[in-house]
């Protein structure tokens, strides 16, 4: 007889299939996990694309001349007497007043100068004294017949040597006293020291450069421009400054063209004063722009150009949207903001007036903003 038998599970063990079973269901939240939201997965729409349509406009036509910034008052103070530098009271970049110690040299050699002066001078009011005494004695002897016209005549001339020299005595005191004034360097107005060559303890000597000021309130460009552009230029039409450095574009108050003509270079130079120039250093860049006149040119907003080393570009809109990198050439940039296009583009093409933003957007169709301008 057959026997059939069962082997029952032990309480310690779990059942297979519960294990099995469980598996669909971890795999299912992992896949919802990891998978991206469609929210998230969808891209944002990307923002409108302002451009602009290249056209023909009345703008000025300008003639452009490079130019540095200078101080209408910079001033560098030398030394006058020798001697050994003792003190140096500011640094570059200090604001300085009128009258302020900047230097100052040791001063006992000119106070030694002085005094000997003054003995000097002593002595030659001494002796003119004695000589007047003199002479007066003598006039009287002669009128009395006791001496010679010839010792009135010699007792007359060395009164008249005693005045000399103490006219010559007092030129020199006078010179020593002023001598030991340039011991002490002031500040000639209120302005910004700019250089101090110099260190305490250096010996200063007649002509040696000991700090530098500059007034900053009053500056002025030195504009050069060629002889042949010189009859194309009114000054009394309003110029432009622009100093790249500073960021500002001004409005020359003033114009005045210096007589003379470099016969190496043949350029002129123009003095561009500037009216509200805080901010400005002398020697920085500036560009000056001389209006002419009025020409029809075909033009762009500068701010749509985009410069990479020696390339000119713009970013082209297609009539589908796309959005292109063609290369151009340009002129004079013009005062209004504008560059003026000599070859790349046509009349009535559209580019983006941001060249950053559509760099980004490049190889795919961009949505333009409002109305284009024309």
């Amino acid at each position: 007889m057959i026997k059939f038998h069962r082997t029952l599970p032990s309480a310690n063990r779990a059942p297979h299939f519960g294990v099995l079973a469980t598996f669909p269901l971890l795999a299912a939240i992992l896949l919802w996990a990891l998978a991206p939201q469609a929210s998230a997965a969808e891209p944002a729409p990307p923002a409108p694309l302002a451009a602009s349509a290249v056209a023909y406009r009345d703008v000025p036509d300008v003639i452009s001349a490079e130019g540095v910034v200078e101080a209408v008052r910079q001033s560098t103070l030398a030394a006058q007497i020798p001697g050994q530098i003792v003190e140096l009271r500011v640094k570059v970049g200090d604001s300085v007043k009128a009258g302020q110690v900047l230097v100052r040299i040791d001063p006992r050699a000119a106070e030694q100068v002085v005094s000997g002066s003054q003995s000097q001078l002593a002595e030659a009011q001494a002796g003119l004294t004695n000589a007047l005494r003199s002479y007066e004695r003598s006039k009287q002897l002669f009128t009395q017949k006791f001496i010679s016209k010839a010792g009135l005549d010699q007792a007359e001339l060395d009164y008249k040597a005693a005045q000399a020299r103490v006219g010559a005595v007092q030129a020199n005191a006078g010179q020593a006293s002023t001598a030991k004034t340039f011991t002490t360097i002031t500040a000639p107005y209120a302005g910004v020291v700019a250089a101090t060559p110099i260190e305490v303890g250096d010996m200063a000597t007649p002509g040696r450069p000991l700090v530098t000021v500059f007034d900053p309130a009053s500056m002025r460009v030195i504009a050069t421009l060629s002889q042949s552009s010189l009859r194309d230029v009114k000054l009394e039409m309003p110029v432009q400054v622009e100093v790249p450095a500073a960021k500002r574009r001004l409005t020359a108050k003033q114009v005045t063209l210096v007589p003379l003509v470099d016969s190496r270079t043949h350029t002129a130079k123009l003095r561009l004063e500037l009216d509200n120039a805080v901010g400005l250093l002398p020697g920085q860049f500036a560009r000056a722009y001389f209006t002419t006149g009025v020409a029809r040119k075909l033009v762009i907003p500068a701010s749509a150009v985009l410069r990479r080393s020696e390339v000119t570009a713009v970013y082209v809109l297609g009539t589908g949207g796309q959005l292109q990198l063609r290369q151009i050439r340009v002129g004079e940039a013009s005062v209004d903001a504008y560059v003026e296009v000599l070859a790349g583009l046509r009349d009535g093409e559209r580019i983006a007036l941001d060249p950053v933003k559509a760099g980004l957007l490049s190889g795919s169709i961009a949505s333009t903003a409002g109305p284009v301008e024309k």
